[in-house]
Order: structure tokens, then sequence, then C-alpha cells
């Protein structure tokens, strides 16, 4: 049988840094960085990256001989950092200790599942976060050729969320667009239709989110619920008859649950080319949720992100 072509809907192209991302992050201390499970030769290159473009003084958190070997490994020389010894499952709660003691700006994922990761510090006996306070996972991503962001939330952190926990990743989302120079940013709340359908209860609460922000989030525009095209498009606004200052102009949008917000993520770096910086936000210092599946640049990108997230008041 003739072998296949590679499935259309793939990329080649390379996901490149925003500029205008490094050169907010550039203009803000470096930040302390703590990274969880060190010992891999992806996880210290992703930090090594970081700390060569001047976004992150490292914190190497993990069993000391195994970072000191995959260190000299890698021909890089680490003498100079810190090393804390805490192996395997006693990584993230060490570097939670670190964050809330003042000792670390932010905390970076290295060779550990995510679930294991985020366990160790996302408890509200770890100290990270009020007890009260919600957490959401926020993606900075940018097209090919354009530096504008799409802020997108939460692909990444809360599977089902409730109303609350949307609100906060909204509430998130907005500081973050703020911090990056968007004095009004505007979000569209994702649905299938423009209309509140009561067979998808996601409508009625992105209906009752958008009412909400007209008080809670005066310095946003937020409107919903939108489908796809309408938060892309005036075009489609138009034709529809739908008016929305949100359509087609879009700083961020609110995805009703992990799956839909997932796939619009990876359509985006494996469809478009995009590069998808992306961090968790809600807890005292802004936890980086890096990949071995992300490339260079979205790694260097989520640091940056970082540093501008963790040098918010």
């Amino acid at each position: 049988m003739p072998e296949r072509p590679p499935f259309p809907f793939l990329t080649d192209i390379v996901p490149q840094v925003p500029r205008t991302l490094l050169d907010i992050a550039h203009g803000l201390p470096v930040p302390r960085v703590a990274l969880v499970n060190a010992g891999s030769e992806t996880a210290l290159q992703g930090i090594r990256e970081a700390a060569d473009h001047g976004l992150a003084e490292p914190v190497l958190i993990g069993d000391t001989a195994k970072i000191r070997e995959t260190a000299q490994a890698i021909g890089w020389d680490i003498a100079g950092l810190r090393i804390d010894e805490a192996p395997g499952p006693q990584a993230a709660p060490r570097a939670a200790m670190l964050a809330v003691a003042g000792e670390v700006d932010a905390i970076m994922k290295g060779q550990i599942h995510t679930s294991t990761f985020l366990r160790g510090l996302l408890p509200a006996h770890a100290g990270l976060r009020e007890p009260d306070a919600r957490c959401g996972h926020v993606f900075h991503i940018t097209a090919p050729g354009s530096d504008r962001p799409l802020l997108l939330t939460d692909a990444a952190l809360n599977v089902d969320p409730d109303v609350e926990t949307r609100r906060a990743c909204l509430t998130h989302a907005v500081a973050l667009a703020r911090r990056l120079g968007v004095e009004s940013p505007k979000a569209g709340l994702l649905a299938p239709s423009e209309d509140v359908v009561a067979a998808i209860a996601h409508t009625g609460a992105s209906a009752a989110i958008a009412a909400w922000a007209k008080d809670a989030l005066p310095q946003a525009v937020v409107q919903g619920p939108m489908a796809l095209d309408l938060i892309w498009s005036a075009e489609a606004a138009r034709i529809k008859g739908y008016d929305s200052a949100v359509a087609g102009d879009a700083d961020i949008v609110l995805a009703p649950n992990i799956t839909t917000g997932n796939a619009v993520f990876k359509l985006m770096v494996f469809g478009m080319g995009c590069c998808a910086a992306g961090i968790v936000l809600g807890a005292k210092v802004p936890i980086l949720l890096t990949s071995r599946a992300q490339k260079s640049a979205a790694r260097i990108g989520t640091a940056a992100l970082g540093a501008i997230a963790a040098a918010a008041p």
C-alpha cells in the first residue's frame, strides 16, 4: 500500500515566542523559579532556557545526585544554583514550602505527572492558596506572525467548573490581560450558541456570568454565551445580526469545561502553529505547567508569562 500523506490538519509551522511578551517580562525583576523534580534532561533544559533568556533564577528541587548527573550530561554548570534535596513525591510540597516562606517567586513543573504536581501544591494545607480561593489555568496564545495574544481559560486544570470557578478563571484572565497592557479586556464566554438553551446548562451559566461581570469586572467587556465563530469573527456576527463589541476583537475566551478548552488550545497549536504559554493563577505564586511535548518557544513563553504574573502586586 502507498504511504498515506501526513494528517492534513497538522501544520509544520514552527511556533515563535511573541516579542512583546518577552519585552514585558524583561522589564520586570527576574523571578526565583522552583523546578519540581528537576532531574530529567527535558526539565533542566527548560529551566536553563528560561535562565539564559533572563526569565528565571533557577532553584532546583529533587534528587540532588540525579540533578547534578543530568546537568553534567547536558553540559550545564549549576555550581552557583540552589539545589534542594526532596526526591519524588517530596518535591512539590517542598516547593510549596519555599513559596510560602517567600524564598521562591514561581513554581515550574519538571519530570512529574501533572496530577501529582498539583496535588502537592494546591490543597489548602500546602499553604499556597487561601481556603476559599479558586485557581485557574490560562493559556497565552499567539498566532504565527502576530504578537496579539488570546487568553484561553481553563483548558488544563478545572475539569467541569461550576459558575464560581468560572468566575474566578475569568477574573484571573482579566487581571493578566491588564498586566499585559490591555486596559479594557474583551471576553467571550464560549458556547455552541449565542442563545440560552435549557438542554445546554452552560449557556445559562455563561449568561449569568456575563451579567455578574458587569458589576464585578467593570474594567472588562464580557459577553456570552457566544459561539466560537462569533468570538473570532466580526463578519460572522454581522451576518447573524449579533450586536457585540467582543465579536472579532476578543482578548479572552472562557471555556465551559476542560474538554472544550483543551480542544481549542490543541487545534491552535497543532493545526495553526500558534505559540501557547500556560500558567496556573490564584495561588500565592504562579505555577508554570510545562510539558515534554512543548516546543522551545512555548517553554520560553511560559517562563516569560510566569515572570509577568510573579511581578503582580
